[in-house]
């Protein structure tokens, strides 16, 4: 169906949702180099799971030719995008947005290869022509190209009002900055496709449209489909948290495992959408079950690693899983909290130790997970939930193991 490299591989991988015009995309990156971005707002130091769809897309981008320009959001993080939520974001300082645009930079750090060579990725801030913009010159040159009534329509404003939840109005420019960032790029780097999530297609139409008022440039938006688990649950959510990129924020042994429990019915997809298998080996694994399908899970889990944390990270991920789970031992990567000798000697309550560690989101949820017999120190069933942990507990290798049901361990270390 399509005669460029880049729009195949989205298109048999089911990247793409929604295009603003495919056959002319398609022409377009079947001639020569495409430059396209994606906005990424500075709202945390890590980009989690729920981004990396948009990140594999930037990835393909470049593997098939094409330049991938990574857009920092300094400048539209200091109003907040609504899209998608009940209430309005907490706004950030200079110095949080700062600390927050280099901890995002790391998250690319495997995916992409930045440079001065042409198709090296290009890393950009919007706070650079953002900062700058004069407000009356903002309102008679840009906002004359928006109309109320159409804004109002779409649905990251409707979801507020339908709900009746305040939209500030600083929150309400969001969409006419994120056009004017379209416009911007054009101009200056000659970036003609936008690509997001399912959510952003509203805000990529109107920069689509605002260039075509006021430069008459041709551009294009694409957008991803909205990626849920077999389950219906939202991708990338865990009782523990966001699975995020950065293994300062989550270890690479956590983000294999999080792989690892995919379950049986999302392997082939995610295996199309997060890994760089030939699509003809997926196949294969799609048409497991059974224990096989468990090998193509630690196969998903070990390709998704490597790409983000490296080959040696992945390897020692499924090492120490193989450790853990088939020889029953405490893996070296597993993940370590430090718990005070003397604290220890007083004895801490387990229900803490597993919700320091991780392993529980709250301690109603550790109370949980020990009365329904899933919880172990050092293999063995945790019986009453006032269980303390002591000196007594301490291994011979010096640590203790903690671990939720069979699939999740964490090691307390005695400093």
């Amino acid at each position: 169906m399509f005669s460029s490299d880049f729009m195949r591989v989205l298109s048999e991988r089911g990247y793409i949702h929604q295009c603003t015009d495919e056959m002319a995309l398609d022409a377009l990156a079947a001639s020569g180099r495409l430059s396209a971005y994606i906005g990424f707002d500075c709202t945390a130091d890590s980009l989690h799971v729920g981004s990396l769809v948009q990140i594999m897309m930037l990835r393909w981008l470049q593997t098939t030719g094409h330049r991938p320009i990574v857009l920092l959001g300094g400048g539209t993080t200091k109003i907040g995008d609504p899209s998608g939520r009940d209430e309005s974001r907490a706004l950030l300082g200079d110095d949080a947005i700062a600390a927050n645009k280099a901890g995002i930079r790391r998250s690319f750090d495997r995916f992409l290869a930045f440079g001065d060579r042409a198709g090296d990725a290009l890393l950009v801030d919007n706070a650079d022509w953002l900062d700058a913009l004069g407000y009356i010159p903002l309102l008679r040159d840009v906002g004359a190209h928006f109309s109320i009534n159409r804004m109002l329509t779409f649905d990251s404003v409707r979801l507020r009002l339908d709900r009746e939840q305040p939209l500030t109005f600083l929150e309400f420019n969001y969409m006419i900055l994120q056009a004017y960032d379209f416009l911007e790029l054009a101009r200056r780097e000659d970036c003609r496709l936008q690509m997001g999530g399912s959510d952003q297609w509203g805000n990529i139409v109107n920069g689509v449209e605002l260039a075509r008022r006021i430069d008459g440039r041709a551009l294009f938006g694409l957008t991803t489909p909205l990626i849920t688990l077999a389950s219906g649950a939202k991708m990338g959510k865990t009782a523990q948290g966001a699975v995020w990129l950065n293994a300062e924020r989550l270890s690479a042994y956590d983000y294999w495992q999080y792989w690892r429990n995919t379950a049986d019915a999302d392997v082939g997809r995610f295996m199309r959408l997060f890994t760089e298998l030939p699509l003809d080996e997926i196949a294969r694994h799609e048409a497991l079950d059974g224990a096989e399908l468990n090998e193509s899970k630690k196969l998903l889990a070990s390709e998704a690693t490597r790409l983000c944390h490296g080959e040696e990270a992945a390897a020692a991920a499924a090492e120490t899983a193989r450790r853990t789970f088939e020889e029953g031992a405490a893996g070296a990567a597993l993940p370590v909290i430090d718990a005070a000798l003397s604290d220890l000697e007083a004895g801490i309550p387990a229900v803490a130790l597993f919700q320091a560690a991780g392993l529980c989101a709250s301690g109603g949820a550790a109370r949980r997970l020990i009365r329904g017999g899933g919880a172990r120190i050092n293999g063995e069933v945790i019986e009453e939930e006032t269980r303390a942990v002591g000196p007594g507990d301490i291994g011979d290798d010096g640590r203790i193991k903690l671990s939720a049901g069979k699939k999740r361990h964490a090691l307390v270390r005695p400093a």
